[in-house]
């Protein structure tokens, strides 16, 4: 196939949802129905015990929830699907953040009973702001749930998108009798499903069958007259709408029972779009342009804790790699041999021989690549849109040991340099500072720093509240600031300078007796492009 082809059946959307709407379960039954996995949950632990897929880090297991994102790569009907689970818990939206940053289309899953909540409106405004294609599932229906009428409304009126329904419910909770495919005028029969594929699945044609009408009398009526009001108010696909973010289409089933998933599955392979162009500083990237190019949107230490490990997660933007190929960082200009390179099922690697523009693919390397970082084949580039969010809360690590500082700051670089955390070095010198949006970040890396470097640390507060980078355009000021302000200055992974505050009034102060100097909430990474320069 020539390039263009291939990028042609790429589809690579994220999952998002609000959490324990059933978003990983979800993750899970796709890969089952794409033939990815034979048994839901297949990653075998000791004891025999199942975890989900894409749930591979052990506090995640644990806990039962997703603080990391994770990759997999499957074929369904010809096409190359890359799906990547994002963390629910709302602590990890900066992580979810950039894995949307390397997505075409998202997958929003709501939860029957509890309707739109407060992540999934979050999210739903970063793909708003991205302009990115949103596909709704509502699961749990064969749980006593909101009417779906009522959550058409509320879709429709909290995230300011209109709804077009594909499939429609008949009945739900125990009366829950299956869904009906609008499009094709045909309803697929509920059966409590397993953790295995059911390939029997009965379809009846026609809401009007007599079969229906005689089995399932009271929630096909019922359903009718639903059906008739939704067509008569709700208007036509419309393929631009949605590829704007403007329109989305709903569907309905129960992930937990495999229902109402190929459906979801079939309508990715369908409307999400292939791979289009994505800005650089410099220009504009076509996906089908013959040159590599790719952008670190996330590293991972310690996929694997017996080799210490850490992978690049790259998001191919044009050509085609090929295993062994030279690749160029466009940072510093370092070169980079490729011939580790791995393809991704949640934890499961695999060498990589190929891959082109919407593929992601895993990088092995030892602190070479950073987030943001711009990769091609010998121009200069810088891809855009990879978000750094001043930190809300800050603490300290206390060792238990001190004989363990060493590998404590290893362990604090890299948890850093993966985004998990940010660290911050003062400027006077002393205690390295992290911070992070929300509480549970710290928790997960305390977590993490135990498990996975040996280092037995407590996080105690520090006495910041915020944060701000800060540039100027002239240099010679910019050192007088920081000389000024010197026990308010950190520097953070990549070096740059940061004001931090106890209080609002500090902040506030500090702009009023600086005027050249600018403060930023929000930086990109690797290209420093600072966007904004919001103060409050």
């Amino acid at each position: 196939m020539t390039v263009e082809q291939e990028v042609a059946r790429r589809r690579t959307f994220a999952i998002v949802s609000h959490p324990d709407a059933g978003k990983t379960t979800l993750t899970e039954k796709l890969l089952l129905f794409a033939g990815a996995i034979h048994i839901a949950g297949s990653v075998k632990a000791r004891k025999a015990s199942r975890h989900a897929t894409s749930d591979w880090m052990e506090i995640e297991k644990q806990r039962g929830i997703s603080v990391a994102s994770s990759v997999m790569q499957m074929e369904y009907r010809g096409s190359v699907i890359n799906l990547l689970d994002t963390p629910g818990h709302q602590d990890f939206s900066e992580d979810t953040y950039r894995v949307l940053t390397a997505v075409d289309a998202a997958l929003m899953v709501i939860d029957a009973a509890n309707g739109v909540e407060a992540q999934t409106l979050r999210l739903l405004e970063v793909c708003r702001a991205r302009g990115t294609p949103i596909l709704t599932f509502v699961n749990k229906m064969d749980r006593e749930v909101r009417e779906p009428l009522d959550l058409l409304d509320e879709i429709e009126r909290v995230l300011g998108m209109t709804t077009v329904p594909f499939t429609w419910p008949l009945g739900m909770g125990h009366a829950f009798r299956g869904v009906f495919d609008l499009r094709r005028d045909r309803m697929r029969v509920f059966h409590p499903g397993t953790d295995r594929l059911d390939e029997d699945d009965e379809i009846i044609h026609g809401l009007e069958h007599p079969e229906i009408t005689a089995r399932f009398a009271e929630q096909a009526a019922h359903a009718s007259q639903e059906i008739e009001l939704i067509r008569g108010a709700s208007p036509a696909f419309d393929p631009a709408a949605f590829l704007a973010g403007a329109q989305t289409p709903v569907f309905f089933g129960s992930a937990i029972n495999n229902f109402g998933v190929r459906e979801v599955l079939d309508a990715l392979v369908d409307l999400a779009p292939p791979p289009g162009p994505r800005p650089a500083l410099q220009r504009r990237i076509q996906p089908g342009e013959p040159a590599f190019t790719g952008v670190v949107f996330k590293i991972q230490a310690n996929m694997n804790p017996a080799h210490r490990d850490r992978i690049a997660f790259v998001r191919v933007c044009s050509g085609r790699f090929e295993r062994g190929m030279t690749l160029k960082v466009a940072r510093n200009g370092k070169d980079i041999r490729t011939h580790g390179v791995v393809s991704f099922l949640s934890q499961r690697r695999e060498l990589l021989d190929t891959a082109h523009a919407g593929d992601i693919i895993g990088i092995p390397n030892h602190g070479t690549l950073q987030l943001g970082d711009t990769l091609t084949q010998g121009e200069i580039l810088q891809f855009t849109g990879l978000p750094f969010f001043a930190p809300e809360i800050f603490q300290t690590a206390e060792l238990a040991d001190p004989m363990r500082s060493k590998q404590l700051k290893l362990g604090l670089a890299q948890l850093g340099e993966e985004g998990a955390i940010q660290v911050f070095r003062p400027h006077l010198g002393g205690a390295l500072l992290l911070g992070a949006v929300g509480i549970l970040q710290f928790q997960v890396v305390a977590h993490r720093l135990k498990h996975e470097y040996g280092v037995e640390a407590r996080l105690v507060p520090a006495r910041y509240q915020l944060a701000r980078w800060v540039t100027c355009g002239d240099e010679r000021e910019l050192k007088r600031f920081i000389a000024a302000n010197a026990h308010r200055i950190a520097y953070d992974v990549v070096e740059a300078p940061t004001f931090l505050a106890a209080f609002e009034v500090e902040l506030s102060v500090a702009q009023e007796n600086w005027a050249s100097i600018r403060f930023h909430r929000l930086r990109e990474h690797a290209g420093l492009v600072f966007q904004d320069s919001m103060g409050g």
